[in-house]
């Protein structure tokens, strides 16, 4: 299937610097872990983190993710942002070794960053992850992505989805 010659011209994905990469980490609370079990499934799950210098921060309790952790095998990270309405967005892939801090003092430090958790775990443990290699990318704006605009009380407008509840509606859900 050919695109229209009438239709703006779509950009590649760009690729994004160490700098770039660290700054994107930085704006995000949640991103995703991933490592291979020893009969090579990978497992991915999310977990809530903060960028500790040149190292990824986050928690984690008694489970196959702290097995995989101190076996030694290798660990990957990943985050992203998108903008769905204007069909641009970034990701960014680390990938390293990741050790559990055991030391009081490193725990103490990474304790000031107070690193939100969503599930508790009452063994939780800090795992600092090295960034040996960053590589992210951007998918620049869509020309022309964002070209219908709604007045207020349209159906589809925010003010439809979510009704003034002192007018006495019900918020509306849109999910």
């Amino acid at each position: 299937m050919s695109e229209d010659p009438e239709s703006p011209v779509r950009k590649p994905p760009q690729a994004l610097d160490r700098r770039a990469c660290l700054e994107r980490l930085g704006s995000v609370a949640i991103g995703r872990v991933a490592w291979a079990t020893p009969s090579g499934v990978v497992v991915v799950v999310p977990v809530n983190f903060v960028v500790d210098g040149p190292a990824i921060v986050f928690s984690t309790g008694p489970g196959d993710k702290l097995t995989a952790i101190r076996e030694g095998r290798r660990v990957s990270f990943q985050a992203d942002d998108i903008e769905r309405a204007l069909h641009t967005g970034w990701s960014v892939l680390v990938t390293g070794i990741a050790q559990v801090l055991e030391g009081p003092e490193q725990v103490h430090r990474i304790e000031q960053f107070q690193l939100d958790t969503w599930a508790f775990t009452p063994d939780r443990l800090f795992v600092r992850l090295s960034m040996e290699e960053v590589t992210g990318r951007v998918l620049p704006l869509r020309p022309g992505g964002a070209t219908v605009e709604r007045p207020e009380g349209w159906p589809g407008h925010i003010g439809a989805l979510f009704p003034d509840p002192a007018a006495g509606r019900s918020r509306g859900r849109w999910w």
